[in-house]
């Protein structure tokens, strides 16, 4: 199911196989929260840009349109007419993200849906069946996900639960694979690494979810408030606890550098707004700096986003007409600039492995770095 082709360091060059296809690590994940990526993209143009996977969200899904109404018209892949991988994250980053109101108990969670109000319980077992209900490639297992800054007792004890949950996910996900009926037999479980910035709970976490072996391993809890340092250190001190012979999937991380400093500590998959976000506002990655479409010196640039870039919008529209449209307002600027932006990413995820294949993934991350310099500091080409 998953195989190592090729390592240097730790950083590792992989094969995941699912029922749904190949999946080439590392990875990144396309976020389409509700099953759309944000920004007018198509799941034909997701095939275009290079999208290995798409991930979506339990918990919006689950309020709407509703995971029984998705699984009534034949699971998720068909609802958003994708035949590749998708990865549903468990809901448990917005249960504890966006309710206002929740009431944590052994069971799981109690609280209001963030749009109308109505009364949700989620744990475990309602989480899993919503995944399965949804038909997903990867489910991934219901946690808390604690705040970098809580106390270390409130930590422990999450993480312990979190642990319990776990046990409680995988034993609910064989049953319902096992079911008569259920969308995807073959449903893929992710445990979570939990245990904010104290090492010695993460990696004490990480040796007991291992025992389970499960089909991956994710390492949550990060880019929630802590310094790029202190995840940099997590990563170092957690992935090696974690199987060799499982990939590892690093949630909701992030920025081009964030990604070349986690492959070289051993992560295969990875997942962020940060390229659909960005680009709806105009700001778009390339690899001699961050642009910003709104600046005014843009206003009759000619030229591509990026001067050789094989994007849809490079190939045909210039920094003047995209701006423009982000100007007025016309979906059209949104959906360029997304585009662009998540071409960037997965384009940076092929060269990160065919430098890993040719065994020079340590002076491409070198190379990549000081040329995007300028990205990290904010400063505009």
């Amino acid at each position: 199911m998953y195989k190592v082709l090729k390592k240097e360091g730790r950083a590792k060059r992989a094969e995941f196989t699912t029922v749904h296809g190949v999946v080439q690590t590392p990875v990144f994940m396309n976020v389409g929260t509700v099953a759309a990526i944000k920004g007018a993209v198509a799941t034909s143009d997701l095939e275009e840009i290079g999208t290995q996977v798409e991930l979506s969200n339990t918990y919006h899904l689950h309020v709407r349109p509703g995971d029984e109404l998705i699984r009534s018209v034949g699971g998720l892949h068909k609802f958003m007419s994708w035949e590749k991988p998708i990865l549903t994250d468990s809901g448990g980053f917005q249960v504890f993200s966006l309710a206002k109101l929740r009431k944590i108990t052994e069971e799981g969670v109690a609280f209001h849906s963030h749009i109308d109000g109505r009364k949700i319980f989620m744990g475990p077992e309602e989480s899993m069946q919503i995944q399965s209900n949804l038909g997903s490639t990867i489910a991934m297992a219901f946690d808390e996900c604690p705040s970098s800054k809580a106390d270390r007792l409130y930590v422990q004890n999450s993480v312990d639960r979190t642990t319990r949950w776990l046990v409680r996910c995988q034993q609910k996900m064989k049953a319902l694979n096992q079911q008569e009926g259920t969308i995807n037999p073959s449903q893929l479980l992710f445990g979570i690494n939990q245990g904010a910035i104290f090492d010695d709970i993460r990696i004490e976490h990480a040796k007991r979810i291992s025992e389970l072996d499960l089909d991956g391993y994710a390492v949550g809890g990060l880019a929630v408030g802590e310094t790029h340092e202190e995840m940099y250190h997590i990563l170092e001190e957690t992935v090696p606890y974690l199987p060799e012979d499982k990939p590892v999937y690093l949630m909701g991380v992030g920025t081009p550098a964030n990604i070349l400093e986690a492959v070289e500590r051993g992560v295969d998959f990875f997942d962020c707004v940060y390229p659909s976000r960005n680009g709806r506002h105009g700001h778009l990655y390339t690899n001699y700096g961050k642009i910003n479409l709104f600046n005014q010196k843009y206003e009759k640039d000619m030229r591509p986003i990026e001067e050789g870039c094989s994007c849809p919008a490079c190939r045909r529209y210039s920094r003047a007409y995209i701006r423009h449209l982000l100007k007025a307002k016309e979906m059209l600027g949104m959906r360029l600039c997304v585009l662009h932006n998540l071409y960037f990413y997965n384009t940076m995820m092929t060269e990160i492995r065919d430098a890993l294949d040719a065994g020079r993934f340590a002076a491409y991350k070198k190379e990549k770095l000081e040329r995007m310099q300028r990205i990290q500091s904010g400063s505009m080409a």
